[in-house]
């Protein structure tokens, strides 16, 4: 039985897939396993349920001995504006490492707070210029799904005058609160004395101070 002599064709193609298979081979995965960070996630729910302080709790808990108030944002927004006391370490350096530096034991008593925890409302006497500033220094971190529309319709084109959102009516925001990894990844590092801010605070209000350079240090409002 004679074969058929294999092409230049066949032959290139049998040598890219011989490649192909030694270079998947050889690649190293990333230290990256999401089924751990997801149990991970299980067992931070359940621990977090007993952990939510409302403002005056929070504020209270603050002046304790052995407390440390953590703030996760970014440098600049921390810089300008914070809960007063409050130490900082931007999420994205958090390393087993970097949290020893600042946190003194596991047994240290954690306060977390974020964006996602103020609004800024003007009181009654507070003059409306302020909220701007104050606003832009505590961004909601949250997804919005907005409806999409469809190209008018042309002459000659099929697409219709109409509406096509891709979302159900009136869908409910998604938050992207730093709390939430904030307080896996405290938690994935050993830690378990942690505590959130759970209560959504006027800036405005008084149940909690605040400093920086954007903080007025006499009325404790933005400049």
């Amino acid at each position: 039985m004679t074969y058929p002599r294999p092409t230049t064709q066949h032959c290139l193609t049998a040598i890219l897939s011989l490649f192909s298979l030694l270079s998947t081979a050889q690649v190293t995965p990333a230290l990256v396993d999401f089924d751990a960070y997801e149990k991970l996630v299980s067992e931070v729910k359940q621990h977090r349920q007993s952990r939510l302080l409302n403002a005056e709790e929070f504020a209270k808990a603050s002046k304790e001995k052995n407390v440390i108030i953590l703030d996760t944002r970014s440098d600049a927004m921390y810089a300008a504006v914070h809960i007063k006391g409050a130490i900082h370490l931007n999420f994205s350096d958090f390393t087993q490492d970097n949290l020893k530096k600042i946190i003194p034991s596991p047994e240290c008593r954690i306060l977390i707070y974020c964006n996602n925890n103020f609004v800024s409302t003007p009181l009654p006497a507070s003059p409306t210029t302020e909220l701007k500033d104050y606003t832009r220094y505590f961004a909601t971190k949250s997804f919005r799904p907005e409806p999409k529309a469809l190209p008018q319709q042309t002459s000659g084109s099929s697409f219709r005058n109409t509406k096509d959102t891709g979302y159900p009516e009136n869908a409910k925001p998604i938050t992207l609160a730093l709390n939430i990894p904030t307080y896996i990844n405290l938690y994935g590092y050993g830690y378990r004395n942690i505590y959130e801010l759970s209560e959504l605070v006027n800036t405005y209000d008084s149940k909690l101070e605040f400093e920086g350079t954007a903080v007025d240090p006499v009325h404790r409002k933005p400049r």
